[in-house]
């Protein structure tokens, strides 16, 4: 693949990050949904194989999430996935949903986004889907395990809360959110981030996002926004 100028987001420069990844993220859920599912219908055709624009509706990502949670280990999150799926709100507008927004995964030159990496989380959902996708990350996720010098983690910890308002109220500038949708695709992706946690426990994997406070506090907030209790198993070594 060719090669897109720039640097990530947070190497480029550190002021107005909040702007320039809410702007962005407001393009991308501009842009028309539908090219891309009808590609998605070609190529399965083309390959004769059943991959079509159901592989990233976000019924089949709650599905899979429901199939994963049912294995041997996972128990602890089945009531919280029963949640998502008995309470998804009213469908909505659909948008193309990164699934993974946040500022390491622009690339900025001169701090103009020049491109956007990583995108095996992509769905096609309502815009809150990917906000709260990228509230989560930027909310929960421990400053250990952030790309960012040691010597700077306080600071970047003091500062996230204010980064995560601005970034949402810049986005809300450009789009209208709705708050009870929002909440619900919060706790759906704090649900993503456990069923893949309790898997790489249960497989006895380790990374620095499994051995750190994540995964805890990925409970808590899923429980917060949901009033369901959910338990992953328990780490090893």
């Amino acid at each position: 693949m060719e090669r897109a100028a720039g640097r990530p987001l947070l190497d480029d420069r550190v002021l107005g990050v909040s702007a320039r990844l809410a702007d962005a993220q407001a393009r991308l859920h501009a842009l028309d949904a539908e090219p891309l599912r009808r590609a998605l219908d070609d190529e399965g055709r083309a390959a004769n194989h059943a991959f079509d624009r159901r592989a990233i509706d976000y019924e089949s990502h709650l599905a899979a999430l429901d199939r994963r949670a049912g294995q041997t280990g996972l128990g602890g999150l089945a009531a919280g996935v029963r949640w998502l799926r008995e309470r998804r709100p009213a469908a909505g507008p659909l948008v193309i949903c990164h699934g993974d927004f946040h500022p390491q995964n622009l690339l900025a030159q001169d701090g103009r986004v020049t491109a956007v990496l990583d995108w095996p989380n992509a769905l096609v959902a309502e815009a809150e889907c990917d906000v709260a996708a990228t509230l989560v990350i930027l909310q929960i996720t421990p400053v250990e395990v952030l790309p960012v010098p040691a010597a700077l983690r306080l600071l970047v910890a003091a500062l996230r809360p204010l980064m995560a308002g601005r970034y949402l109220a810049r986005y809300r500038r450009a789009r209208a959110l709705d708050r009870a949708r929002l909440a619900y695709y919060e706790a759906a992706a704090c649900m993503r981030g456990l069923v893949r946690a309790a898997e790489a426990r249960v497989a006895g994997a380790t990374n620095p996002l499994d051995t750190s406070s994540f995964g805890a506090r990925l409970a808590a907030r899923f429980a917060q926004v949901s009033g369901v209790p959910v338990a992953l198993p328990p780490a090893r070594g």
